[in-house]
Formats: C-alpha cells, sequence, structure tokens
C-alpha cells in the first residue's frame, strides 16, 4: 500500500513538475486519416511513444530544435527513447516527427515553451568547489514583474529524482537568486538543472540546462608537497600527491604546473613547466638561494576538468643569502656611532675647558701688596698728575 502510494506521489510530483514549465505538446497531421494517434513524451525519460490503428514493421523518429541537430531513429516498434543522443536543453523549443517509411504517413509534434518572454532567468552558471560544495547563481529576466520568484530543481541522472534547491541565496529583495548544494559527488552522466518561477501578474518562463558536473568543478590545490634539496645533489627533487576529488583518483588523471620563483631577485615572466608525473627535478637549483614553490592541477585524458584548479599554499626551499653577519656588522657600526654621538653631545653640553681645568690659585706676594694709604696716596698723586698748572705773573 505505501509504494503504490509512494509511486503515485512520485508520478504526481512529475506532473506538477512539468505542468509549471508552461509549455505546450501539440501534434498536427500532414494526412486527413493518420493512424498515428495518443502521441505521448515522457520528459524524464525522453521517450517518445504513440498508437497506431495499424500494423507497420517500421518507423522513423526525428527530433530537431534551434540548436539542436537533427536527430533520427529507426525503430520496430511505436517507441523512439532519445535517452542517449538528446541532452539538450527544453526552453528553446522542439520538434517531433513520426513517420512510416515509403509512404505519406506522418505527424509532427511541437513542445513550445510559453510565459511571458524575458520573464525567465538569465546568465545561470554553477561551480562546484572543496570536493562536495556545489554553487549555482543567475540573474533575473530582463522583463520579469517585481514579484516574481525562482525555483531551482536539479536531477544528478536520469535515473535519479529531480530535488528541489533546500539553501536558497536571497537577493535585497528576498528573491531567489542562488543556490548552495552539499555532498555533491560527480557522475559521468550530464546533471539537468531547471529554474521555472511564479508571479501574480503573468506566466514565467522557464529556463533548463543539461551540464557534465566534472567540466565545472574547481580542482582543490595538489596535497603534501615537498622539496628535497641536499648539498650533494645536482637538483632539488619536488613531489606532490594529487588533488582530491569525488570521482576520480588516479594521478595519471592529472597534469600539473610547477611555479618557481626566486626570492631574492625580481620576479620574472618565465614558461612554466608542465608534467605528468607526482615528481619534478629542479636542475637550475642553487643552495645559496631562496626559492618560492607552488603547484596547480588540471585534467587531462580523463573525466576532469580541464581548467586550472587552486594553486598549492607556497613554500620556501634553499638556503638564500648569508644576511647575517652583515647585519651584526651594520648594528656594531651603527651603536658604535650613536654612543659616540652621545657622548659628544653630553660633553658639548655640561662640560667646558674651565670645568675641567679651574685655573691655579698662585701664593699671595707680601712685597707688593699695597696697603690702603698708598692706594689713597696713589690715586691723589694720580689725580695731581692729570691737573694742568695755570701760573699768572703780575706786575707792580
Amino acid at each position: 500500500m505505501l509504494d503504490t502510494l509512494g509511486f503515485i506521489c512520485m508520478i504526481w510530483w512529475y506532473m506538477m513538475l512539468f505542468h509549471l514549465l508552461h509549455a505546450d505538446f501539440q501534434c498536427m497531421e500532414y494526412t486527413q486519416e493518420s493512424p498515428i494517434i495518443n502521441v505521448n513524451v515522457d520528459w524524464r525519460k525522453m521517450e517518445l511513444s504513440w498508437e497506431s490503428s495499424r500494423n507497420f514493421s517500421e518507423y522513423k523518429c526525428t527530433i530537431m530544435g534551434r540548436d539542436v541537430e537533427r536527430i533520427g531513429i529507426e525503430v520496430d516498434s511505436p517507441l523512439c527513447s532519445f535517452r542517449e543522443e538528446l541532452q539538450k536543453p527544453l526552453h528553446k523549443g522542439l520538434f517531433f516527427n513520426i513517420e512510416v517509411p515509403n509512404t505519406n504517413i506522418s505527424k509532427r509534434c511541437s513542445f513550445l515553451p510559453g510565459g511571458m518572454n524575458g520573464s525567465a532567468i538569465e546568465n545561470f552558471s554553477c561551480v562546484i568547489y572543496n570536493i562536495f560544495l556545489m554553487n549555482c547563481t543567475w540573474q533575473a529576466g530582463r522583463d520579469a514583474p517585481a514579484d516574481t520568484q525562482y525555483f531551482l530543481y536539479w536531477q544528478k541522472s536520469r535515473d535519479e529524482e529531480k530535488m528541489e534547491c533546500e539553501l536558497y541565496i536571497k537577493d535585497e529583495n528576498f528573491r531567489n537568486m542562488g543556490c548552495i548544494f552539499q555532498n555533491v559527488s560527480i557522475g559521468i552522466e550530464k546533471a539537468y538543472f531547471l529554474v521555472n518561477g511564479s508571479s501574480k501578474d503573468s506566466l514565467i518562463q522557464f529556463y533548463d540546462e543539461y551540464t557534465d558536473l566534472y567540466k565545472i568543478e574547481i580542482l582543490t590545490a595538489p596535497l603534501n608537497v615537498t622539496a628535497d634539496c641536499t648539498r650533494d645533489s645536482v637538483g632539488c627533487i619536488i613531489t606532490w600527491h594529487p588533488p582530491l576529488t569525488s570521482h576520480v583518483e588516479e594521478a595519471k588523471c592529472f597534469q600539473y604546473e610547477i611555479s618557481i620563483q626566486n626570492k631574492d631577485e625580481p620576479k620574472e615572466e618565465k614558461e612554466l613547466p608542465c608534467v605528468r608525473d607526482d615528481r619534478y627535478e629542479f636542475q637550475n637549483y642553487n643552495e645559496k638561494k631562496r626559492y618560492i614553490l607552488k603547484i596547480r592541477a588540471r585534467g587531462k585524458n580523463c573525466l576532469v576538468s580541464t581548467n586550472w584548479g587552486e594553486w598549492s599554499e607556497p613554500i620556501e626551499f634553499g638556503q638564500g643569502k648569508d644576511y647575517f653577519i652583515f647585519v651584526i656588522l651594520f648594528l656594531i657600526a651603527l651603536g658604535t656611532i650613536s654612543i659616540t654621538l652621545l657622548l659628544y653631545c653630553l660633553f658639548k653640553r655640561c662640560c667646558s675647558s674651565k670645568n675641567i681645568f679651574p685655573p691655579i690659585p698662585q701664593p699671595r706676594d707680601k712685597f707688593n701688596v699695597l696697603t690702603d694709604e698708598d692706594i689713597q696716596t696713589e690715586y691723589v698723586n694720580l689725580s695731581t698728575e692729570f691737573q694742568t698748572e695755570e701760573i699768572t705773573a703780575i706786575e707792580e
């Protein structure tokens, strides 16, 4: 009972999902009375089925679209499956054609999305990072009403159920503009993404896309990067481990780019070496120099992204120039000059020749010492000496 109820709920969910796509599936006949009737499309399995009032040994199904190459399949029963051949989006519309070879019996059906033009999302993109996390973002349609709200569904493969986003990224108007997925694993099939919308004013066009998850992954940095350098060796042996992914562990699936910069010299634009192994011999190693090493990876001949991933954390190796002795000598010279200048300033400010060499007192000359009377007499004589004597003669 529970299994039956679950199956009914799943069918109802898919019917509601594609009902929200606002698309019309219509068929028209090239002949007045065609034995091909009741055409149906299973969008989940991408299967085209129909009924026929006459028994034919062969049918030919054709599917085409604006950016879809014309795909034709010949079958011996009223069922065509485009599961492997067609992994194209539906939002641009598709056309199906069913015909019986060597007759004029055919029927053409069209899948044309509805909704307001310019209301579907734009610039949809997803990226996988940190192995298990996926971030998808988009922009609102240029002509979408202000109250439009968008919803994202995705399906890892055709055999798995569609899931709605559990953690939306919202803008300032609380409109869903992105989604964060956790515990994402990469498979060999294309993943299917569908974003539809709702508004009170009008129907909103949907957007869908098929994507290889491995192509949108940003590879993590290589692990355990080490540089083994010795004075006796001609070169320096650099080793590392492949980056972690959720679906590939073989080292042969990666290509590595190695960046080695001389720390003591200006950076120069050099062609970075690329290797397939997880080992590299740096032959231009000079033990008297200091180097900065970092490595990144990308996929090669495997289901791994061909875009370069993240750089590893820079590590340094090599002895570099011995600046210790020069630093010590410089500090000694600087200290000596500073102390000398300090002593000079103190000496100049606080000391003088008189303070350092005071005059030596002389013994008193008793013989040449003048008394107070001598000083007075000498003063009188000195005054008299400078006076002018005038004599007037009187004749009787």
